[in-house]
C-alpha cells in the first residue's frame, strides 16, 4: 500500500485508482477511491498531467501515453518481449487461438503480451494486467517451477474462487502443480472465467529448474482442446528459453 503522507504515495494512489475497465475517472471518483482530500487530488492530478502521466478531459482524468512509454523502458520485460515475439507469433499461426506471455510477480501473473485474431475467445486477461496464480494455466505453471516455499505461500493463503470451477482445495492444487513439473505443462478448465480452456508451459532459466516466464494458448469450450496444443506450447516455451540463455551467455 502506498504511503499517502508522501507526494509520491499520493501520486501512486491516484494512478492505481484506475482499474482495467476504467477509461476516464471524474475528480470525485478519484477522491472516493484514494481517500485523499479533494484539493490534494486536484493538485497532484494536475502535476501528473504536467508530466504526461495523466490526461485531463471534459469528463475527468485518464491515464496518459507517458505511462506506456515508461513501461516500454522496463529493461527485463522489454528484452523478454523482443525475443519472445517471433515465437508467440509462430505459436499463434499454428493454433489461431489466443496466445499469452506472462511472468510471475508475487502471487500474481503479469501478462507481458497477448496475441489473438478475429475469432479469439473473450478472456479477462490484458497486456499489463494481472491475475491470481492459482486460477490460470500460466499462473499454475509459473508457480509449479517457483519452489516449495512459493507453493506454501499460495496454498496456505486464501484461494479466491473466480468461477464454480476454480480450484480452491490446497491438496488438489498441489497435485496439479506436481503434474505440471512432471509433464512440463499446466491446464485451466474454466477457472479464471466461464467458457475458457488453457494450456501453458514454462520458459525455463539456464538451470532448467526455475521459470523466468510462461507461454499459454487459450480457447473457448466447445472448439478448443488444450491437450492437443500441449506439444506446440511446450516447444515454443523451450525454444524461447534456449534463445534467452544464448543471449545471456
Amino acid at each position: 500500500m502506498e504511503d499517502s503522507d508522501t507526494v509520491l504515495g499520493k501520486a501512486l494512489g491516484i494512478l492505481r485508482a484506475f482499474g482495467p475497465a476504467d477509461s476516464v475517472l471524474p475528480l470525485a471518483e478519484l477522491v472516493r477511491r484514494t481517500g485523499l482530500a479533494k484539493g490534494t487530488v486536484h493538485r497532484v492530478a494536475g502535476d501528473l498531467v504536467h508530466h504526461r502521466l495523466l490526461d485531463k478531459t471534459e469528463r475527468g482524468y485518464r491515464l496518459s501515453g507517458g505511462l506506456f512509454e515508461l513501461g516500454l523502458r522496463a529493461a527485463a520485460e522489454r528484452t523478454l518481449l523482443e525475443v519472445a515475439m517471433p515465437y508467440l507469433q509462430d505459436l499463434y499461426e499454428r493454433t489461431h487461438e489466443t496466445v499469452h506471455l506472462g511472468v510471475r510477480e508475487g502471487q500474481e501473473v503479469v501478462y507481458v503480451a497477448k496475441i489473438g485474431g478475429h475469432r479469439q475467445a473473450r478472456t479477462p486477461s490484458r497486456t499489463g494486467g494481472r491475475m491470481p496464480l492459482h486460477c490460470t494455466a500460466i499462473g499454475k505453471v509459473l508457480l509449479a517451477y517457483a519452489g516449495e516455499g512459493e507453493w506454501a505461500a499460495v496454498l496456505n493463503g486464501p484461494l479466491d474462487r473466480r468461477t464454480p470451477h476454480t480450484v480452491i482445495a490446497p491438496g488438489l492444487l498441489r497435485r496439479q502443480l506436481t503434474r505440471a513439473v512432471e509433464s512440463g505443462v499446466a491446464y485451466e478448465h474454466e477457472e479464471s472465467a466461464p467458457g475458457l480452456l488453457c494450456v501453458a508451459a514454462p520458459v525455463l532459466a539456464p538451470d532448467g529448474v526455475t521459470a523466468v516466464a510462461a507461454v499459454s494458448v487459450t480457447g473457448p469450450v466447445g472448439r478448443f482442446r488444450p491437450e492437443s496444443h500441449a506439444n506446440a506450447v511446450r516447444a515454443a516455451a523451450t525454444a524461447l528459453g534456449t534463445t534467452l540463455a544464448r543471449r545471456r551467455a
